[in-house]
């Protein structure tokens, strides 16, 4: 079966989370990417085997490369100029420093696709700093909107910045690819951890942006509509989400409270949520009786939303989780078989998926070489002078 990406080759040069996941995107749909690391003194580091590493780099093969080493970059541009895509995560003043930068390499390559992860941007008072997930939770208003009121900032349980920003530019480098069927020419693609999470912040950016309001942390509850939330029933909680009045009149009805439809503190959106403490207590005053398992049905039977608070084994043993097909299979050769997270969409004609396990460092290098006319003298030489 083919696979929608396999005429496009990509040269990864990015590390650690966010480039990496954009260069997942584009595995997983079968483009052949080769993977640039520095060079091992001696065995893999433990972490290569590690279930995150496995994660964010199958589907690649690995080379080993010192681009601190003239000869090093020289290999590198002649990999650019067989290349489709090239992404890096950089700071900008580094990839300068090296000789990699885009307008360096689209010289080599005109028609490549050449993206940059950073961590503020390429410009800006900031563009040079190193970014960290974390930091751009806080520099761009996540964590100042996430927790429960009063308890102060709190992060995202996941690295929701690293992970958008990936997704944002792998996406904008399969715009940038369909533009070149038009124009012929590449182009450079940039992203960064701040814009992304910034941009992640959707309608709570528009009350500042257009309502000059500052939203509050909200904890467990909808930033502005009630009632959606948590809510505790006999054995625990369950996520309810009476997000419209007809939903909301429904859900008083099969609790048994009618009545609070048109109690004149709740009857409209705005007047509960301005008495949500109350209406909260009302409902679970009502929810008490039921454990998770009759609340989320009866609920769903009438058309509210509602649904179970799993944690994460609990996720991946839940049978629409498992309908979905979620997670792949594969291989490792030393490690084994492995179950991976697979690809969050699906194609009907063309579906892409994880094909082969996260390489060892360099574990290609030869291969790639022998590609680009190496011979193994040649190869040799460049081994013995530290460039691979």
């Amino acid at each position: 079966m083919s696979l929608p990406l396999e005429h496009i080759k990509v040269i990864d040069l990015a590390r650690v989370r966010s480039g990496p996941t954009c260069v997942r995107q584009l595995a997983d749909m079968g483009a052949d990417v080769v993977q640039v690391t520095e060079p091992q003194t001696g065995p893999p580091p433990f972490a290569v085997h590690g279930s995150d590493y496995q994660n964010v780099n199958r589907n690649k093969r690995s080379i080993s490369l010192d681009l601190k080493h003239p000869q090093g970059v020289e290999v590198l541009k002649q990999l650019v100029a067989r290349a489709d895509v090239l992404v890096e995560n950089y700071r900008p003043d580094v990839k300068r420093r090296l000789g990699i930068d885009y307008q360096t390499m689209s010289k080599v390559n005109p028609r490549l696709v050449y993206g940059s992860l950073s961590g503020f941007g390429e410009v800006g008072p900031y563009r040079d700093r190193p970014g960290y997930d974390q930091v751009a939770q806080g520099m761009g208003g996540l964590m100042s909107i996430t927790g429960a009121p009063g308890e102060g900032p709190m992060r995202a349980g996941i690295p929701v910045a690293d992970l958008t920003s990936g997704l944002f530019l792998a996406q904008g480098i399969l715009v940038a690819l369909l533009e070149r069927e038009r124009s012929g020419r590449g182009q450079w693609v940039t992203t960064s951890l701040l814009q992304s999470m910034v941009h992640m912040l959707d309608f709570q950016a528009t009350r500042w942006l257009v309502d000059r309001e500052v939203p509050p942390q909200a904890g467990n509850d909808h930033p502005t509509t009630t009632p959606t939330g948590v809510f505790h029933v006999a054995d625990g909680a369950v996520n309810i989400a009476a997000t419209t009045q007809a939903m909301f009149e429904r859900l008083c009805e099969v609790l048994g409270v009618p009545d609070a439809a048109t109690d004149e503190r709740f009857s409209a959106p705005r007047d509960r949520s301005r008495n949500r403490a109350a209406l909260r207590e009302l409902l679970e005053a009502q929810l008490a009786a039921w454990t998770a398992e009759e609340a989320i049905d009866r609920l769903n039977a009438v058309g509210v939303p509602a649904g179970a608070i799993l944690d994460v084994r609990q996720v991946f043993e839940h049978p629409q989780v498992q309908a979905l097909g979620l997670t792949d299979h594969v291989k490792h050769p030393s490690l084994g078989h492995l179950e991976l997270l697979g690809t969050p969409y699906t194609l009907s004609r063309t579906p892409g998926g994880v094909r082969s396990a996260a390489p060892d460092p360099g574990e290609h290098t030869d291969e790639v070489l022998a590609e680009l006319g190496y011979d193994e003298a040649a190869r040799e030489t460049l081994r013995v002078e530290g460039v691979i």
